[in-house]
């Protein structure tokens, strides 16, 4: 029997050129005729958006603008609701990266639900639903690696607790998500790297989840196909619009997948490790999916060695190096050859120690991420791929 849910933005704009159409979707979504006010949450540098909210004020929106430095922290965001709420805005537009685009979902949900941000974060916070849907919100991503378009959640750090949770509800789903390839033509190489293992491990881990389901693997296996030809010519040529297309479609169907067949092992260790140490969720996710592939290949060899999911990721060997006899130890061989081809660091570069290992472990124990793992990785088992990974 086969029973699953799908949700995700309520309306999707993909394509060369289609965040020039920014500014009548601002205007329509406000829905106040005689004065509009967008609260645009930004990435670090606003200079790279200007052309976006040169188009939002040429449609007669007012804008206030929220620059997110960096991942966005619960102080970050309580500070950006409180902005947005002395201004007045109307709609919230998230323009840049997974931080800005998380930033800009987590503070449209609490201009409508009253209390603190721990009131809904799950693991350190209450958990509580959302009881109002989010003021209307649109999506405009400038990398190709989180999906956060079309995701129910907001990742933030909480830094007391030295971890990375999320806010999480259907609620908090973007009105519409503007996904435009031509924005990521000048990301720098080693961002469209990580962002683009990202991307990568997105589409891996909903792919042999738990939570598998049929819509999912269709979404799955065209991103997987686009990211094994594309992501090395992106990383080589930025302006490569061809490569670029096949990224940001590739991270638009990476978000789909999750919000709907979650993650695993890889997202699970990079919440600790993103809240105790400063390092870049993408560089983590790259740096540890080899690892974890590898290991929950042999976890399910030894455990259920005729699981449906072993037989998926034999299935990626194909998907990812376009060779059709390739297998699970070829697709584990390709992701260790590409992640040192883009040059991603080991752990160690962000601070990482033997001796911080098992304070990890405990931490990913209890994520979220980890109940959808293919297979079940003991504290053992996560510690040595973590220190392979170092």
């Amino acid at each position: 029997m086969i029973r699953f849910e799908f949700a995700t933005a309520a309306r999707i704009l993909f394509g060369p050129g289609c965040s020039r159409e920014i500014g009548p979707l601002a205007r329509e979504l406000a829905a106040a005729p005689d004065e509009s006010r967008a609260f645009v949450v930004t990435g670090q540098t606003v200079k790279r958006v200007e052309g976006l909210i040169d188009l939002l004020r040429a449609h007669g929106v007012e804008c206030t603008l929220f620059a997110v430095p960096h991942e966005p922290t619960v102080e970050l965001i309580r500070s950006g609701v409180a902005v947005a709420q002395a201004t007045g805005c109307r709609v919230v537009v998230g323009i840049g990266g997974g931080s800005a685009i998380d930033a800009a979902k987590a503070i449209a949900a609490l201009l409508t639900n009253p209390g603190d941000v721990f009131d809904y974060l799950e693991v350190i916070g209450h958990g509580r639903p959302l009881a109002h849907p989010a003021v209307p919100c649109i999506a405009v991503p400038t990398t190709a690696g989180t999906g956060a378009e079309v995701t129910r959640n907001a990742v933030l750090l909480s830094t007391e607790h030295r971890v990375k949770v999320s806010m999480r509800s259907p609620l908090m789903l973007p009105r519409v998500a503007v996904v435009d390839p031509e924005l990521t033509y000048d990301l720098p190489p080693a961002i469209t790297a990580s962002t683009g293992m990202d991307a990568l491990t997105q589409l891996v881990e909903p792919f042999v989840s738990t939570r598998a389901n049929p819509m999912i693997d269709a979404v799955c296996r065209e991103g997987l196909r686009r990211v094994g030809r594309s992501l090395l010519r992106a990383y080589r040529d930025g302006r490569d619009a061809c490569a670029r297309t096949d990224m940001s479609l590739a991270s638009l169907f990476g978000g789909l997948a999750l919000a709907n067949a979650g993650l695993g092992a890889v997202h699970g260790l990079a919440g600790p490790i993103g809240g105790m140490f400063p390092a870049p969720h993408g560089a983590v996710c790259a740096a540890l999916l080899a690892h974890v592939m590898a290991a929950n290949v042999l976890a399910l060899r030894k455990s259920r060695p005729d699981a449906e999911t072993l037989r998926r990721y034999h299935e990626l060997g194909p998907l990812l190096t376009g060779h059709p006899d390739a297998d699970a130890e070829g697709a584990v061989e390709w992701v260790r050859q590409v992640t040192a081809q883009l040059g991603i660091p080991p752990l160690r570069s962000y601070g990482l120690r033997e001796e911080d290992l098992p304070g990890i472990v405990e931490k990913a124990q209890a994520a979220s991420s980890m109940k959808a793992n293919p297979a079940p990785l003991g504290s053992e088992e996560l510690r040595s791929l973590l220190a392979a990974a170092i």
